[in-house]
């Protein structure tokens, strides 16, 4: 797996986590969050960036994404 970025914050009412992205990301992609030992993974349904949907982000960009569950804030995010 590829370190595609890291969670910056995480918004628990919407459960949409904040991502900072090293690499690209698409929709589709299978991605898994680790930190301290906790990770889970799960496939992108969804990327936004400032409240719009887009299909594919890149390295730089800071993202919205609606994960299954709470990651801790500095969790990285990796893909396949």
């Amino acid at each position: 797996m590829t370190q595609v970025g890291k969670v910056t914050h995480y918004y628990n009412k919407k459960g949409v986590a904040i991502i900072e992205l090293s690499d690209k990301l698409a929709v589709g992609d299978k991605v898994k969050f680790e930190k301290n030992g906790k990770e889970f993974e799960q496939t992108v349904d969804s990327i936004q960036i400032e409240r719009e949907n887009i299909s594919e982000a890149k390295s730089g960009d800071v993202i919205g994404m609606k994960v299954i569950q709470e990651p801790d804030i500095g969790a990285t995010v990796s893909k396949e």
